[in-house]
């Protein structure tokens, strides 16, 4: 989007002076001779029987965050912040700046995030971003131990009710950390001393479900794959150097499929990006 022409055109409009070209009309029209082109040579659109979304065979979930200047953070002085940069009334259009760091809200962790070489935002493929995943539910022990990791046996038995892990899978911690989301310092659990006590994942697990199940990625409803009392990030080592990437911060855990769930990750496929904000959708 060029600002400036925008600006001159929206201006235009307001002044009566732009032939009664608009961006809204531009974008109106474009959109409505599409649809007619779609539909030429068939019945009226509200003739025909509605049909389901091509992905998404029972259930549709985001996983997502919204992007607010409130998250919280795994370092709280890396907040996010914004400012309104223009406004319709005033410029014709409404625009913001946002100043961020990549690892904010749900968002991916990329290989070379913790791996020197390992591969950035914009080298993921699209096959490991649209994957089939799995909740691991260890929200109940996660109550009342927030230094709790998913275990192997933990895995084991998510297999024996829902069945193998499939191959390229993402494994998703659901520890019901998400109710604790709108404090962030609930949701940091900070101790006097600083440190930080929630959930992650073992790293014994995570060698185990790379070695044995081959899988595609981890993914959290807390601020990291590691336990919040790690200070060695011993998860993160050994998943990003083996090329494979973490989400964190997911939401709704608790509302998806143990099994059978597709997710596709929009991640933003910041330069040079160590991972990033992502959209986050689940369909099973």
């Amino acid at each position: 989007m060029c600002t400036e022409h925008t600006g001159r055109v929206a201006q235009q409009h307001r002044d009566g002076t732009g032939a009664g070209f608009s961006r809204r009309t531009a974008l109106v029209g474009g959109a409505a001779a599409a649809v007619t082109a779609a539909l030429t040579g068939t019945a009226r659109a509200e003739d025909r029987t509605p049909r389901a979304p091509s992905w998404g065979r029972r259930g549709l979930c985001d996983l997502t965050y919204p992007l607010t200047t409130s998250l919280p953070m795994f370092v709280p002085t890396e907040a996010p912040s914004r400012r309104t940069v223009v406004t319709i009334e005033q410029n014709g259009y409404y625009l913001q700046e946002w100043r961020l760091f990549e690892h904010t809200g749900t968002h991916v962790d990329a290989p070379g995030h913790f791996t020197p070489g390992g591969r950035l935002a914009p080298e993921l493929r699209m096959d490991e971003l649209v994957t089939p995943a799995v909740v691991v539910d260890i929200s109940t022990r996660a109550a009342d131990e927030p230094d709790t990791v998913v275990t192997i046996d933990d895995v084991r038995a998510h297999e024996r009710r829902h069945g193998r892990i499939p191959d390229g899978a993402a494994v998703l911690m659901h520890s019901g950390w998400g109710t604790r989301f709108g404090d962030p310092e609930a949701y940091r659990g900070a101790d006097a001393a600083g440190t930080l006590h929630f959930p992650g994942f073992g790293a014994d697990t995570c060698e185990w479900l790379l070695e044995r199940r081959r899988i595609g990625s981890l993914g959290v409803d807390t601020l990291s794959i590691d336990p919040g009392v790690s200070t060695t990030f011993d998860t993160h080592l050994l998943l990003t150097g083996a090329d494979r990437y973490g989400l964190e911060n997911l939401a709704h855990l608790d509302r998806i499929s143990p099994t059978g769930a597709t997710i596709v990750v929009g991640l933003i496929p910041f330069e040079e990006g160590s991972g990033g904000p992502a959209r986050v959708l689940a369909s099973w």
